[in-house]
């Protein structure tokens, strides 16, 4: 049984103050049962108290108005939940973010060591690869989504790695906060006609880098190109030209605090 109550109780059914739900109403998203048209009041049916509830805790989660509308628009309960799922896994890589970046702070914090910076010649070789434009914000996903592909495709085509993946950055990627982005795995020689087959093999040029090694997630990742940077403006000559990471450790194979990236900085 259902009743219909002023929008006073209703608020203290919900906890949703009036002014909410007054607003609730303006922009349709929680419409009352009925208004007397004389008076303007407002009053609600107590079948929408779950829906209110729904409402209150997406806001409180920060969920924007067009997500509410999905969800409450869903034509049944696992549409509904499904809707709920996909932003709480936003929220869930938002908080994960948030840590990271919480712990780079702390870092900053704690005195700076001398990095340390090793030169060395990097001969040309193949790679099974993945290339396109990416935009900064979008690179964690677009890393994790290229190399779990270039892995899986080179395990179902039986192609060994010939060495850590890694990924080229056009300085367009840093200047303009969008570039191109190269994903790749070496690959040996021997399997390069069989790699075609399958996907695209790039040849990694040949160049002399200044090479340091970041330690940990990639949210402090730029104290590292910061350092490493510097020591080449100071003691070297950069050349602009796309830098290369290579992940010796990286998701999929430890914590993030254990990750360790190699940062190849293009020198004359």
């Amino acid at each position: 049984m259902t009743a219909i109550v002023a929008i006073g109780e209703f608020s203290r059914l919900t906890h949703l103050s009036v002014k909410a739900l007054r607003y609730y109403h303006d922009i349709e998203l929680l419409e009352p049962a009925a208004v007397d048209p004389s008076s303007g009041y407002r009053r609600y049916s107590t079948d929408q108290v779950e829906q209110a509830h729904l409402i209150r805790r997406l806001r409180e989660l920060h969920m924007p108005l067009p997500g509410i509308r999905e969800v409450l628009a869903a034509s049944d309960r696992d549409a509904r939940d499904a809707a709920l799922r996909e932003h709480l896994e936003r929220m869930e890589a938002e908080l994960l973010r948030t840590r990271d970046v919480v712990a780079s702070l702390r870092e900053l914090l704690l005195p700076s060591g001398e990095i340390a910076v090793e030169y060395r010649f990097a001969p040309s070789f193949p790679a099974f690869a993945m290339a396109q434009a990416v935009a900064r914000d979008s690179i964690d996903q677009w890393c994790e989504t290229a190399f779990d592909r270039l892995y899986a495709t080179m395990a179902d085509a039986d192609i060994a790695p010939a060495g850590p993946g890694g990924a080229t950055y056009a300085p367009e990627f840093f200047e303009n906060d969008a570039g191109e982005v190269v994903a790749f795995v070496p690959i040996a020689e021997h399997d390069r006609a069989h790699a075609v087959e399958i996907g695209t093999v790039v040849d990694l040029p040949a160049h002399r880098f200044a090479i340091a090694v970041h330690h940990g997630p990639f949210a402090d990742i730029d104290r590292t190109y910061g350092a490493l940077g510097s020591h080449v403006a100071e003691h070297d000559s950069g050349l602009s030209e796309p830098i290369r990471e290579r992940y010796l450790v990286g998701p999929g194979d430890a914590e993030p605090a254990d990750y360790r990236t190699e940062i190849c900085w293009p020198v004359g």
